[in-house]
């Protein structure tokens, strides 16, 4: 028979044993996560309920066409007016392109029923949608070309253009 005492001695358990599984962050660095993501979380309700207010801000650009010459009709009359002879274009519903200072198309509209006054056809124009924030804005009415006009003219409703 052997003797049980030849067997190697088994190690004492240590008092606190290594742990096992997943540790978690630092008290700190979850109080930091969990502001960031709080945050977030309003500044996007914020934005959703305010209509995302980073929209620019948009003004109606108002004025009138005014054709003169041969081209309409003589006197004074109730009657609508429109351009003829080369100015057949010049109509109720003519386009008018609205360009910023790069030149980029901001607003489209057209041109309104025309009148006659003092042997001129005059056309009204407003064209909404128009962005704020240009130097200058240019307005195109049909393929007649480009007419500058600055932005505080612009949107106090002073475009003013003729033709003929």
């Amino acid at each position: 028979m052997s003797d049980v005492t030849d067997a190697p001695a088994v190690p004492p358990m240590p008092e606190n044993p290594p742990a096992t599984g997943r540790r978690w962050p630092h008290p700190l660095v979850t109080g930091v996560a969990g502001l960031v993501v709080g945050a977030g979380a309003v500044g996007l309700v914020w934005s959703l309920s305010s209509g995302g207010s980073s929209a620019p801000k948009t003004f109606t650009l108002n004025g009138a066409m005014t054709l003169t010459g041969d081209n309409v009709p003589s006197g004074e009359t109730s009657e609508d007016c429109t351009g003829y002879s080369g100015y057949d274009d010049i109509a109720k519903g003519a386009s008018v392109t609205v360009y910023d200072s790069a030149g980029k198309v901001v607003a489209t509209g057209s041109i309104g029923t025309g009148k006659p006054k003092s042997a001129a056809c005059v056309f009204p124009l407003s064209v909404a949608g128009v962005p704020e924030g240009s130097k200058f804005y240019q307005v195109e009415i049909s393929h007649r070309g480009k007419i500058t006009v600055s932005s505080a003219e612009a949107k106090a409703g002073k475009f003013a253009a003729s033709l003929g």
